[in-house]
């Protein structure tokens, strides 16, 4: 069924969400550099410039917007008949403590990775479904193993990406449609950032001051270790080529060394080792009530 499945994808297109920069960017490089049809969105598409001059059909995309969903399904299927490969990446990273978020700012959090991703797979899989072929391709996280102080919102809808995709996988493939999930450590983008960006200023009475200070130093320091982009493109591109391509593709030795441990290291024993590695981002005793 594997080697059926890819003679009718050859030739269909691939969409890109969230492709104006960073991992999205290069996964559209990539496709479109190896001659699949690449069409690549973001909210903003003068960002998409250097992908329509590199060959990249170019798509004006929210994926929280339904409208815009919707015409951008039926653009791309009314051209090709059928999305091939669907890669879901569109996403960003809300931190801060769980207690000083804005509900608000969750919402939109979920809305964007969860809810848009969703969005996107129930609009493609109907053509898919016609075509009797499909890939989606749902760029989720190392964070969709474990949790960790000051992102536990962001970790959560990675948790959600990864039980939609265990469950969807399973609900299409009679239909010969191909549920992947990609899996990077953190990569060097605008990622951190743009969501350092997004920490909520609750003045330095916070109980969480201190922890929010260190948390955006570290951050910042750490992406001098992250993987490229062009690393987390190249898996996808594995994803997209392979006649029976794996349910998980873990990227970098960071992602492989969190799942052996998470799996062999009792919950109670992993936390502690968390703890002890991000201890900036827990506020001190007397901070607590």
């Amino acid at each position: 069924m594997s080697k059926e499945t890819s003679k009718v994808l050859k030739g269909l297109p691939a969409l890109v969400t969230g492709a104006s920069s960073g991992i999205g960017k290069a996964i559209a490089l990539r496709l479109s550099e190896e001659g699949i049809p690449t069409w690549a969105t973001a909210r903003r598409p003068e960002a998409l410039k250097e992908l329509a001059e590199a060959g990249c059909r170019t798509l004006a995309l929210d994926v929280t917007d339904e409208q815009q969903a919707r015409e951008a399904i039926a653009t791309v299927e009314a051209e090709h008949g059928a999305i091939g490969y669907l890669i879901n990446n569109a996403g960003y990273q809300q931190p801060g403590h769980v207690e000083e978020i804005p509900l608000e700012a969750i919402q939109a959090q979920f809305d964007v990775n969860v809810f848009g991703l969703i969005r996107m797979t129930q609009l493609a899989l109907p053509g898919m479904r016609a075509k009797g072929a499909g890939r989606i391709i749902n760029i989720s996280s190392v964070g969709a193993m474990f949790s960790c102080p000051m992102v536990g919102i962001y970790h959560a809808t990675k948790y959600a990406v990864e039980a939609i995709s265990d469950a969807l996988r399973m609900e299409v493939k009679p239909f010969g449609i191909q549920v992947v999930q990609i899996q990077p450590p953190g990569v060097r983008t605008q990622f951190i950032n743009t969501g350092n960006n997004l920490l909520p200023d609750t003045g330095t009475d916070s109980p969480y001051a201190a922890a929010k200070a260190a948390f955006a130093a570290k951050t910042v320091e750490m992406v001098k270790t992250h993987v490229t982009p062009a690393v987390v493109a190249a898996a996808v591109l594995k994803a997209v080529k392979e006649d029976n391509p794996r349910t998980v593709y873990r990227v970098g030795s960071q992602t492989h060394r969190t799942n052996i441990l998470r799996r062999l290291l009792p919950k109670r024993t992993y936390d502690g080792l968390l703890e002890r590695a991000l201890c900036e981002f827990i506020p001190e005793p007397s901070g607590r009530s």
